[in-house]
């Protein structure tokens, strides 16, 4: 029977999937290594479980010890997973810049966490970094990860990640592109790969406002080049121990934007729901298609899941208030038609006094407004089923004895999409008040008029 022991036993073999829409203007093949098959759902929980294998057999962790360490999420879940198995307690620190999924998760899996401040200096001693540091010297029997200078985090990679590529590809992968932080990835898959055929290039995919790339093409750790990001994952504002530039070809950097973009992409054109760093690491792929070739394979590392990031670069409204989705808003389709009033009625108005308005200016869908508030609404579709309904004619009515249901009102800054969830056979307009305190409309023809622009 193929039974596995515990949840450790299925770490790694994960597959190698061929990129087919995103890619097709590019003149090889494409793969993603896709790690979120991994149990813990990223590339983390190899390097996680060698670290402390390696500090089990060093001595530096005892039974019933403490796992104490600095991470943006993934690399605690695979501490977390494996000190479920081995019966260790874990701390935890993070940033507010990661997603509150990440926390969430360790919490689920037993982790105490600890979220410290990004914009801090890494010797700040509030920084995620002095935080960890700080409590592995004060919590007995406890052991302090340091993926960054762990060099455990790049062996996991050199005996696990890179054979299975050089496996999966047959030998024929000429191209590794991975989204760097700590090193361990890029530069122990690098190194086994090298050592196959010296002729791959590793390219690595750096962040603006990390310093990695310049400390690449000059040497020095330049503090000027490091300023807040929102990408997730990869990027440092220091050099990892880990770090050996020698097994890196290429460094290029992406946007928060354009990574962000890409892995909406991924999920949507691709079926792959990955994390903001998988974006990050196609796009800078598509960034340098110019120096690509027929007969290359080049292997992608597709870090973690994308259900890690629901709340961040897959939510419409968070990637909207960033700028980073291009979309056609309630704002955009009243502005471009001008500074026209808002057509209106109170519910003291006869009916017969509203069908002449709606006649007036072809129009089918009234507001029905008194003191400054939205009370309901008219439509000639609701008038005309009220007419069929009662047998009679109701022009001499008030507005009042005929309403309809106010119509929704939102935000200016609500996307097309869900205007046009809004609008129903029912519901034929939504409002939306602006900082004046001025009610606009937009109705279902707005709607197909701005999907067609």
């Amino acid at each position: 029977m193929d039974i596995k022991n515990n949840i450790l036993e299925t770490i790694g073999h994960t597959p190698l999937i061929r990129l087919n829409k995103i890619t097709k203007e590019l003149p090889c093949t494409v793969l993603a290594k896709v790690e979120y098959f991994n149990p813990g759902n990223s590339i983390k929980d190899r390097m996680a479980l060698k670290m402390l294998e390696v500090a089990e057999q060093e001595g530096k962790i005892k039974p019933g010890g403490t796992i104490i360490e600095g991470t943006s999420g993934n690399t605690g879940m695979g501490l977390a997973l494996a000190a479920c198995v081995k019966g260790y307690k874990c701390i935890f620190t993070t940033t507010d810049k990661q997603s509150k999924e990440k926390a969430d998760i360790l919490k689920a899996v037993g982790a105490e966490v600890i979220v410290c401040p990004t914009n801090v200096e890494p010797e700040d001693p509030r920084s995620y970094y002095s935080v960890s540091k700080r409590l592995a010297q004060e919590v007995p029997n406890s052991w302090y990860v340091n993926q960054y200078d762990n060099l455990a985090n790049r062996l996991a990679h050199y005996e696990q990640t890179g054979p299975e590529i050089w496996e999966q590809t047959d030998g024929k992968v000429t191209h590794l592109v991975v989204a760097t932080g700590t090193g361990g990835t890029i530069v122990g898959t690098g190194k086994f790969l090298k050592e196959k055929n010296p002729d791959i290039q590793v390219w690595a995919i750096d962040s603006y406002g990390s310093l990695l790339k310049k400390y690449f093409d000059t040497g020095e750790i330049d503090q000027k080049e490091v300023y807040p990001y929102i990408s997730e994952g990869f990027g440092e504002d220091f050099v990892p121990a880990n770090y050996d530039m020698s097994m890196i070809d290429r460094f290029e950097k992406v946007t928060d934007k354009d990574g962000a973009v890409m892995a909406r992409r991924i999920a949507k054109e691709e079926g792959l729901f990955c994390g903001y760093s998988a974006g990050s690491c196609l796009q800078g792929l598509m960034q340098l298609k110019g120096l690509l070739k027929k007969d290359d394979v080049v292997v992608c590392i597709f870090h973690d899941h994308g259900s890690r990031y629901v709340a961040k670069i897959y939510n419409d409204q968070w990637m909207i208030e960033r700028g980073f989705l291009d979309v056609k808003t309630f704002k955009d389709i009243v502005s471009g038609r001008g500074s026209k009033k808002l057509l209106t009625v109170t519910p003291e108005n006869s009916v017969t006094e509203a069908v002449e308005l709606m006649q007036k200016y072809n129009i089918e869908n009234l507001p029905v407004i008194t003191k400054g508030d939205v009370v309901g609404a008219i439509s000639e579709s609701g008038l005309f089923s009220k007419m069929m309904n009662n047998g009679q004619d109701i022009k001499t009515r008030k507005v009042a004895e005929v309403i309809e249901p106010a119509y929704p009102v939102v935000s200016f800054d609500t996307p097309l999409e869900r205007l046009s969830n809004l609008i129903t056979k029912e519901n034929g307009a939504v409002l939306g008040k602006d900082e004046s305190g001025n009610y606009h409309i937009v109705t279902k023809y707005d709607i197909i008029q701005a999907l067609g622009n």
